[in-house]
C-alpha cells in the first residue's frame, strides 16, 4: 500500500515535513534565549555598562528583525524560502563566533561592545530571515490548506526555544564562561545549516510580485488585530513576575511558566479548528478568553488566580497569530506570499517592541495590576476590529454569490428561467 492510498502514513510524512523545517526556528530562537540570559548580566556587571547600554545592545536584535522582514519576505519570493532560511543560520553562526570575538577582546570595552552591537544586529536580521523563510518554505512544501499548522508550529518551536534557551545558556556559563556560548551558538546554527542544505526545497512561484506597499496595505487589518492581541503576551512576559514581588506572592516563575504551557497546549490540541470553522471565528473566541484572562490578573488578589489569569491568557493569544495569518495570506497572490508574511510578522515585532515602555509608564503611575487591564482592553478593541472584519468579509460573500447567480440567470435560456 502506498502512503498516498495510507492516511495515517500521509499524516506522518506531514508532520515530519513540517517538523523538518520549523527546527531551523527552534535552533535560532534557542540561540537568542541563551544571549538573552547571558548578555545583560556579563555587560551590566564584569564589563560594568550602565542599564541603558545594556538596554540599547538587547534590543538591538529586535529592531533589526523588525526593519529586516519585509525585505526577507520579498527574497524569500524571489530567490526561494530555502536560500533565506539558510542565509539566516549563516547569521546566526557569524553572531556566535562575533560573540566569542567580543569576550576575547573585554579588555578592551569599547571595542568590545561594539563588536557585541554588531553581532546582535546580525542577529536580527538572521532572525527576521528564518522566521519568515520557515513559515513560506514549510506551506510551500506541504500546501496552503496546511498553512495554520505551520504557522502554529513555528510558533511552538519559536517559545519553547526560548524557554530551554534561558536555562541551557546559565548552564553554559557556569561550565565554561559567556565565550563558550558563543561557540555553542555557532556550531549549533552550522549544524542546522548542514542540515537545512539536505532538505528539499520549495517551489519559487512564478508570477508578477505585488509592491510591497500594496501587500503591506492588504495585511495591515489583520496585523494590527494581531497587535492588540501581542500587548497580552507582552505584558505577562516582561512584567507578571514584578507584579507577582509587588503583591509579595510566592512563585513568580510559575505565572509565566502557566501562560506558556496552555500557549503550546493550545497550539497542539486546536491548530486544527482553524481549518474547520475559518479564521474568524477561532480569532474572535481567543480574543475573548485573552481578554478574560486579563482582566483575571488585573482582579487577582492571590497567586492562584493570578496563574488562572496567565493560563486563559495563554491560550487566548495561541492561536490569533495562524487564525488572522491564514485570513491575511489569502488575500494575497501566492507569488507573494513570503512578504505577506513578512509584513504581518512586522505588526507582532512591533506590538512587543513597545509594549515594555508604555507598560512600564502605566505602571510607575498606576500600579502593576492597571497595565493587565489595559491589555484586557487593548484585546477586546482586538476582537471588536476581528468582528468589524469579519462582518466586512460575509458581505462581500454574500454579494459576490448574488453576482454569480444573476449572471448565470442571464445566461439562461427562457425555457429555463
Amino acid at each position: 500500500m502506498s502512503s498516498e492510498s495510507d492516511p495515517s502514513r500521509t499524516s506522518l510524512k506531514l508532520k515530519l515535513q513540517i517538523i523538518t523545517i520549523v527546527s531551523s526556528t527552534f535552533v535560532s530562537m534557542l540561540c537568542i534565549g541563551m544571549t538573552l540570559t547571558v548578555l545583560p548580566p556579563w555587560l551590566a556587571g564584569k564589563q560594568g555598562f550602565s542599564a541603558v547600554t545594556v538596554g540599547v545592545v538587547i534590543s538591538a536584535q529586535f529592531v533589526a528583525t523588525l526593519l529586516s522582514r519585509p525585505f526577507a519576505g520579498q527574497l524569500a519570493d524571489r530567490l526561494g524560502a530555502k536560500r533565506i532560511v539558510m542565509a539566516g543560520m549563516a547569521g546566526c553562526s557569524l553572531n556566535g563566533l562575533l560573540v566569542v570575538l567580543a569576550v576575547t577582546l573585554q579588555a578592551q570595552p569599547l571595542i568590545s561592545l561594539l563588536i557585541l552591537l554588531f553581532s546582535r544586529l546580525i542577529l536580527g536580521v538572521a532572525q527576521g530571515m528564518i522566521g519568515t523563510g520557515s513559515l513560506s518554505w514549510g506551506i510551500g512544501l506541504v500546501g496552503p490548506v496546511h498553512m495554520s499548522r505551520v504557522i502554529s508550529w513555528n510558533g511552538i518551536a519559536g517559545f519553547g526555544a526560548l524557554a530551554i534557551g534561558a536555562p541551557l545558556g546559565a548552564l553554559i556559563v557556569d561550565l565554561g564562561g559567556v565565550g563558550s556560548v558563543g561557540i555553542v551558538i555557532a556550531l549549533l546554527a552550522l549544524t542546522s545549516l548542514a542540515m537545512a542544505w539536505r532538505r528539499p526545497a520549495s517551489p519559487v512561484i512564478a508570477g508578477k510580485r505585488m509592491p510591497f506597499s500594496r501587500v503591506f496595505g492588504r495585511v495591515a487589518p489583520f496585523g494590527l488585530g494581531l497587535a492588540l492581541s501581542s500587548i497580552g503576551y507582552g505584558v505577562i512576559a516582561t512584567f507578571i513576575t514584578l507584579y507577582f514581588a509587588a503583591e509579595q506572592w510566592d512563585h513568580a516563575a510559575w505565572g509565566l511558566a502557566v501562560f506558556g504551557i496552555s500557549f503550546i497546549i493550545a497550539r497542539l490540541l486546536f491548530a486544527g479548528s482553524i481549518g474547520r470553522f475559518g479564521g474568524y471565528p477561532v480569532a474572535l473566541v481567543c480574543f475573548g478568553v485573552e481578554s478574560l484572562g486579563l482582566l483575571l490578573l488585573w482582579l487577582a488578589d492571590s497567586a492562584v488566580m493570578a496563574m488562572a489569569g496567565a493560563s486563559l491568557t495563554g491560550l487566548g493569544v495561541s492561536l490569533i497569530f495562524p487564525a488572522l495569518g491564514v485570513v491575511a495570506v489569502n488575500r494575497i497572490d501566492a507569488a507573494s506570499r513570503s512578504a505577506a508574511l513578512g509584513a504581518y510578522s512586522v505588526f507582532l515585532d512591533a506590538a512587543v517592541g513597545v509594549t515594555g515602555p508604555l507598560a512600564g509608564f502605566i505602571a510607575g503611575h498606576a500600579g502593576y495590576s492597571a497595565i493587565f487591564l489595559c491589555a484586557a482592553l487593548s484585546a477586546c478593541s482586538g476582537g471588536a476590529l476581528c468582528l468589524l472584519l469579519y462582518q466586512q468579509s460575509r458581505r462581500l460573500a454574500a454579494t459576490e454569490r448574488q453576482a454569480g447567480q444573476d449572471t448565470d440567470l442571464s445566461r439562461s435560456s427562457p425555457a429555463e428561467r
